[in-house]
């Protein structure tokens, strides 16, 4: 085994810090600057010292290695982006304000890579002309960029961030599926290795298109994305992605609608308390405009609307609250007391749980009124059925019935059958076998490199700091002389000894620091095993600790060499 070189602490351009930074508010932000592995340069843009760049090289270097044993071969595309090809499939508009533009000194359009479908599709049209050049995964490992509204959680959500992207590109949908499973697989073998908790949870595809999508998320306090899973069977999903079933049901016996006076009623709940019925036996209505045009949403009064499922649905075009304009421009919408039935020009869409047969007390259309036992589908029409309410703690699982659980996490990944979205914008054919031009259809993959760093952080660290896993450390073994000469001496020779045998080393040899502080900075750091030149080094004898366990081992220094060289 090669040499491999030791990390000196008193040549370390890194700081650790006592106190968490000020404006950090998860745990990740506050324990990767305090142990001097990041630092800020900018709202949402990061510096990697060292030690971090350390880590991140090694979840890269893994990522790497699994990607090449399905086959993927690795290119490197630029960051810096023309117009063009992302105004052909429509996201140049599509991204919004997420979206980094900018102009050369000529006026040329440019933007900043958030993603790199289009131009892997134009490389691809450039290199392949024939079914015989294809199936080919294709696959990069490059700074992305968003120009986030909030920057925050430190390197969780940032405006620069680390990703490996790759790209199937098949002459049928079988090959795609194919493609599709060879990066699930991958996946599962990247995450596992790095030492991830995780869930594949089924997912909407979003603003990149496609068919089937999942995501990989990561369990953690500090998630943004809400996820359901099932305690009872292999269900899981991200809340976006639940769907509840069309279930009509009987009306037969259901009266006729009829107003009631019901003043001072603006909101479901007093509404519910005037009446004394419980909140789900009310139809809320909430008013959105799409494209200018005013939409009413439906669900039952004691669910919320999901407004993540509505934009999703009407997406690409932008999805607005009314406003008190709208509501002046509009007298037969009454602010507060609207209800489905007579709804003139209004689109209407509900949520299935408003389904055909089912009765409501729901606005009647009137300032301080409502109507009872209004029916879907006698009394008012729905436009169409799209599930858009917040999936709610103890919700049915769609597979078992089983109540649900709701989790925050992290994405680490996220997996989609694209199909022939950016093929068909960019015209990607090549030659088939009888000599016919064929589609080319194609699947997108990806990996938060940098966020994973902050997973892990997430998930592993304790009350004392960092503590990675053995395969992404910084370093094998952390070797902390604890203060005088001999000791010093001692650290050094056993790092040099360790070093020879392949093993990476990080020995805390700083002179004028005192044992206390070496001790808590090694267990800030987070390697896995901290080996102490203290009190017994006189005698040729050492101390070994778990990071992870905080068991601890007397050693002579050959018994030490002899344990973390095997």
């Amino acid at each position: 085994m090669a040499n491999a070189p030791v990390q000196r602490m008193s040549q370390l351009l890194a700081k650790t810090l006592r106190d968490d930074p000020a404006d950090a508010e998860v745990l990740s932000h506050k324990l990767l600057v305090r142990a001097g592995y990041v630092r800020r340069t900018a709202a949402g843009i990061w510096s990697w010292l060292p030690l971090g760049k350390k880590v991140l090289a090694n979840v890269e270097r893994i990522v790497r290695e699994e990607m090449d044993a399905v086959g993927a071969q690795e290119v490197l595309l630029p960051a810096i982006l023309p117009r063009e090809p992302y105004e052909a499939t429509g996201r140049w508009e599509e991204y919004g304000p997420e979206l980094f533009r900018l102009q050369d000194r000529k006026g040329g359009d440019y933007l900043l890579g958030p993603t790199h479908e289009e131009i892997f599709t134009l490389l691809v049209k450039d290199q392949a002309s024939s079914y015989k050049d294809l199936p080919v995964i294709l696959y990069q490992i490059q700074n992305k960029y968003r120009d986030e509204a909030r920057p925050r959680a430190g390197i969780l959500r940032g405006r620069e961030f680390l990703m490996k992207d790759s790209y199937s590109f098949d002459t049928e949908d079988e090959g795609l599926a194919k493609s599709y499973a060879l990066h699930r697989e991958a996946y599962q073998k990247i995450f596992a290795r790095l030492g991830l908790d995780y869930r594949i949870c089924a997912a909407t595809a979003g603003a990149m298109g496609g068919s089937k999508s999942e995501e990989f998320l990561a369990p953690a306090e500090a998630g943004e994305d809400t996820f359901a899973d099932c305690p009872n069977c292999d269900f899981a999903a991200n809340t976006e992605a639940i769907t509840y079933e069309l279930k009509p049901v009987d009306a037969t016996d259901v009266p006729a609608a009829e107003d009631i006076p019901t003043p001072d009623t603006p909101t479901i709940e007093t509404l519910a308390a005037s009446l004394g019925v419980p909140a789900s036996a009310t139809l809320k209505n909430l008013l959105v405009k799409v494209g200018g045009e005013i939409v009413a949403v439906g669900v039952p009064g004691d669910r919320e609307v999901d407004i993540d499922k509505v934009e999703a649905h009407f997406a690409p075009a932008a999805v607005e609250l009314v406003t008190e304009t709208d509501f002046t421009a509009r007298p037969d919408l009454v602010r507060g007391y609207v209800g489905p039935q007579g709804l003139d020009k209004v689109t209407y869409i509900a949520d299935p749980r408003v389904a055909p047969g089912t009765a409501w007390i729901t606005g009647a259309n009137k300032a301080g009124t409502h109507t009872k036992n209004v029916v879907a589908g006698r009394d008012f029409e729905v436009d169409s059925y799209v599930d858009v309410v917040v999936v709610q703690e103890g919700d049915p699982c769609p597979k078992c019935g089983t109540g649900l659980v709701l989790d925050r996490a992290i994405e680490i990944g996220h997996i989609f059958q694209l199909g022939r979205k950016y093929a068909d914008a960019l015209k990607l054919d090549v030659l088939g076998q009888n000599g016919k031009p064929v589609r080319v259809t194609m699947g997108s993959y990806g990996i938060g490199v940098s966020r994973a760093v902050a997973a892990l952080a997430e998930q592993s660290a304790d009350d004392k700091g960092l503590c990675w896993p053995a395969e992404v450390a910084p370093a094998d073994v952390h070797v902390v002389a604890a203060g005088k000469a001999l000791q010093t001496e001692l650290a050094l020779e056993i790092s040099g000894k360790l070093a020879a045998a392949g093993v990476r080393v990080l020995v805390d040899d700083r002179p004028g620091v005192s044992p206390g502080v070496k001790f808590t900075d090694s267990e800030l750091i987070g390697v896995p095993q901290i080996l102490v030149a203290g009190r017994r080094a006189a005698d040729g004898v050492v101390e070994l600790k778990d990071r992870r366990t905080g068991e601890r081992e007397e050693l002579t220094v050959e018994e030490a060499v002899a344990r973390l060289t095997a």
